[in-house]
């Protein structure tokens, strides 16, 4: 009877342990997907905190920065070899020609400029730089070989249709590839890459006084670059921006993972749903952007690029080494000094731009420009004389310059990308940059001239102006756009103009 007994309660024992291990299983297994679904809940909680890395863009931004790098090489090549080009193409003497050589490459970026929105909006923003390579090549070559000044002045305005179509579309590129949070400091980077392009033409220019002929070379050395752009943009990410406005929503979703990374992709496309709908890119007539409810934006990124103009900096850059030989300062040590100043600002200019915004450093660097001016003006006028003259014109010219690649260099085209809305963005880039084309070459046209005539006192005077009338204009009209995804600017900018 007790072995029984025993038998029964240890049968029992074993039964009610199995059942109590089962039950604690259960409840342990169920805690465990309490768990997991909490940490779940957790990980989508803290994602959209996680800012998407920037090394996935940056290559991208590089690449589309070569167009930049061209930019700023055509605008110096003629710097160093234009007294070489004259001579050997026979209008030596005749400002009016050395005038139209440097300022025909901004007619056609007029040209250029004007037909890039649509040219982007239609073919997409990789073969817009495409196309942007194409005339650069050819107009480089037509320069290289010509034999007179009408040659010269053709491929010079094939080269400007090429940078014309560059700059609008590397500011759309940038602002719509970039994550927010560095979106700045790539806009910096295109600026870096102009002021490697200069420098890059002014010391290669330098041995044209001494070797007959050497300027072809120059002209020739710029086909490499835009070679490269033409077939590295083959294979960088293209904007998911255009592609989800053109209705190709799964391709922009395939390049925001490229460009941000897998777990960002349905958060940008989420908020770029809230302005762009997707309602194609021919929506927006040129009426409606000239005297319709855009005229605001398009009024304020006109303004500020005919202020950047007027300022007097392409004078600067495309005429300084006549201004420095007119003070006995080498043109060699002259133009590196002005391209080292252009680069340690606009570097300066990168490091800054996401931290201090883009509009403090627009006024910083309009002020610096004006104050610049003043000393231009002093050392035009009779109370400075010899030294004294010398190193108030020189150290005023590289002060401005610096002060230039602050802010007035690469912020207009980075803030004007940013405040546009997506619908109009790529056509309402293209007319302000025509302003600013259209202003360009009619400084350069006129400069030599109007010193000439009314000397330098009064149009270093009328440069300093403009340089005030800027700092007014950006403190009343400009939006600070740091760290906003483009979205939540054009939600802000509805917002100001609702008031």
């Amino acid at each position: 009877m007790r072995s029984v007994k025993r038998c029964s309660l240890a049968s029992f024992g074993e039964v009610f342990y199995r059942f109590a291990m089962r039950g604690r299983q259960r409840v342990a297994s169920r805690e465990q997907m309490l768990g997991h679904d909490k940490d779940e809940n957790l990980a989508s909680v803290r994602l959209p905190n996680v800012k998407p890395s920037w090394q996935r863009s940056l290559r991208h931004v590089a690449v589309a920065s070569l167009s930049s790098f061209l930019y700023g090489y055509h605008i110096g090549v003629v710097n160093e070899t234009l007294e070489s080009i004259s001579i050997d193409l026979g209008f030596s003497g005749n400002t009016m020609a050395e005038g139209l050589v440097v300022s025909i490459c901004l007619g056609g970026a007029f040209v250029g400029s004007m037909f890039s929105g649509w040219i982007a909006d239609g073919v997409g923003r990789k073969r817009s730089f495409q196309l942007c390579a194409l005339p650069m090549i050819i107009g480089a070559g037509m320069s290289a070989t010509s034999k007179s000044l009408w040659g010269m002045l053709l491929g010079r305005l094939f080269v400007g249709t090429g940078m014309g179509l560059g700059p609008p579309v590397v500011a759309l590129y940038v602002a719509e590839v970039s994550p927010p949070a560095v979106r700045g400091a790539f806009g910096g980077l295109t600026q870096i890459a102009t002021c490697l392009g200069l420098m890059g033409s002014l010391f290669i220019g330098i041995p044209a006084k001494e070797i007959v002929g050497w300027w072809r070379i120059c002209f020739w050395v710029s086909i490499i670059p835009a070679t490269m752009l033409a077939i590295f943009m083959e294979i960088c990410a293209e904007s998911p921006h255009w592609l989800f406005k053109s209705g190709r929503t799964i391709e922009a979703e395939a390049e925001f993972e490229k460009l941000l990374g897998g777990v960002h992709v349905k958060p940008a496309m989420t908020e770029l749903s809230k302005s762009d709908r997707g309602d194609g890119t021919d929506s927006v007539k040129l009426s409606e952007l000239i005297c319709g409810r855009h005229f605001r934006v398009l009024f304020i990124g006109s303004t500020l690029f005919a202020l950047q103009q007027l300022s007097g900096i392409n004078a600067v850059f495309y005429f300084s080494s006549t201004v420095f030989e007119s003070f006995g300062v080498p043109s060699d040590i002259a133009n590196t000094c002005v391209g080292i100043c252009n680069l340690l600002g606009s570097i300066i200019a990168m490091i800054l731009m996401d931290k201090l915004g883009r509009k403090v450093l627009l006024l910083g660097s309009f002020l610096g420009m004006g104050l610049s001016m003043g000393l231009q003006v002093i050392a035009a006028s009779s109370f400075a004389s010899g030294f004294g003259a010398m190193y108030l014109s020189v150290g005023g010219m590289l002060l401005f310059v610096l002060s230039f690649a602050l802010g007035a260099g690469p912020v207009p085209c980075l803030i004007i990308s940013e405040i546009l809305p997506g619908n109009i963005r790529a056509k309402a880039m293209a007319i302000c940059l025509a302003v600013h084309w259209v202003i360009n070459f009619f400084v350069g046209l006129f400069f030599l001239r109007m010193l000439e005539i009314i000397g330098a006192q009064l149009l270093y005077s009328s440069f300093g102006i403009f340089c005030l009338i800027a700092v007014i204009f950006v403190k009343k009209y400009i939006l600070e756009t740091k760290g906003k995804s483009l979205q939540e600017i054009e939600i802000a900018l509805l917002a100001q103009e609702a008031t």
